[in-house]
């Protein structure tokens, strides 16, 4: 009896404590999650911020030490033109048979100072002609008489002289060195809108404009806004060197459609010395020759592998180019051992070849390799001085 209630007692006792233990591991879990702050709901990650304009550099400062050395140039031509009434009978009784009037022709543009004792380069359509009455208005709304010091119809440049000191220079940047796709500012005077500014690329190199505006075929091709009136302006690179003189708009409407052309700065610095210095361009030629480019069916014919190299298409019999050996028909592969592409590639090396040496042409004839050496002479330009 007495050992049966021991027992009961002991059974009592254990169920006690695993009460008191359970309880107050239930009451230690109820503490722990109400001191525990709710769970928060987890939300999407956030969607990556957009680089579109992150990597646009900031031109703000080139800008502003640019333009104040692009300035507007006017021209003023005399043109003169015959009456529509000089096939009336009547009429060319008293007058007589031909009598003529003048028109004054207004043309607008942009120039850029590459002096601080006053020259500036401009284009040649804008100046118009060397007779025309030039002026500019510079930054701070001065307006001054310029000087027509020369000009280049082949590069369609102009070099001009006022009579001023201590001007804003851009410091000239190498041509050579630009990349498809690099940023370029282009400044000018659009629509007679002072110092206007735009933003782009270098969208090619070595274009051509086809001799509708110059024979010079190197251009720099940007979509840097450009419209009449930026003519003659500044090209200018991130760092703000002067990299091209702004020249021409490929456009069916007459304004901007995303391709402009430059002048390289490499090419605009030497006929700027030139003018300068002599008042003409002394750039080289052959003379008596004419050459164009290979189609694949000439070069069948002719033995050629491919396209490359300048076709010989006529030569007189009287020329220095025909006594050193050159004849019509030949394909002229190398000047002076650098490989040529087309025609173009040689007028412009042959354009900047010193006056007064010889050429060591690498030529084509009969699926024969020769070599002739030619002179160089004078190409001469317009002449102010």
């Amino acid at each position: 009896m007495i050992r049966r209630l021991v027992l009961a007692c002991l059974f009592v006792s254990c169920g006690l404590v695993a009460g008191i233990v359970l309880t107050g591991r239930m009451r230690s879990a109820e503490e722990a999650r109400a001191a525990s702050p709710p769970p928060v709901p987890q939300s999407p990650a956030p969607a990556p911020a957009v680089q579109g304009f992150a990597g646009l550099p900031d031109l703000s400062s080139v800008a502003s030490r640019a333009i104040p050395s692009v300035l507007n140039i006017t021209s003023l031509n005399v043109v003169r033109q015959n009456s529509p009434f000089t096939s009336d009978p009547l009429f060319r009784y008293f007058f007589g048979d031909d009598m003529p009037r003048n028109r004054v022709s207004q043309s607008l543009g942009s120039g850029v100072v590459v002096s601080s004792d006053g020259y500036v380069l401009t284009n040649n359509h804008v100046v118009g002609s060397v007779n025309a009455q030039v002026s500019v208005v510079m930054g701070d709304k001065r307006e001054l008489k310029a000087k027509i010091v020369g000009v280049d119809e082949m590069t369609d440049l102009a070099l001009l002289k006022i009579e001023a000191r201590g001007l804003p220079v851009l410091p000239w940047g190498d041509s050579s060195k630009l990349k498809v796709a690099e940023w370029v500012l282009a400044i000018g005077n659009p629509f007679q809108l002072n110092q206007t500014v735009t933003l782009g690329i270098v969208s090619a190199l070595g274009r051509s404009l086809g001799g509708n505006l110059a024979t010079y075929e190197d251009f720099i091709q940007t979509d840097a806004a450009i419209n009449p009136g930026n003519s003659g302006g500044a090209l200018i690179n991130a760092r703000g060197e002067l990299i091209g003189i702004n020249t021409a708009i490929f456009s069916e409407t007459g304004g901007y459609q995303g391709i402009g052309f430059a002048v390289p700065s490499n090419l605009a610095r030497h006929v700027m010395d030139d003018l300068q210095k002599f008042g003409e361009v002394q750039r080289g030629t052959i003379p008596g020759i004419q050459i164009t480019n290979l189609t694949t069916q000439i070069a069948e014919e002719l033995g050629a592998p491919n396209t490359r190299g300048a076709l010989v298409n006529q030569i007189s019999p009287r020329s220095d180019a025909y006594n050193a050996g050159l004849r019509a028909g030949d394909i002229i592969l190398a000047f002076n051992g650098r490989n040529l592409e087309d025609a173009s590639a040689l007028m412009r090396i042959l354009a900047d070849s010193k006056v007064g040496t010889a050429a060591r042409l690498e030529i084509l004839r009969e699926s024969r390799r020769l070599e002739v050496t030619v002179p160089i002479t004078r190409s001469r330009s317009t002449r102010t001085r």
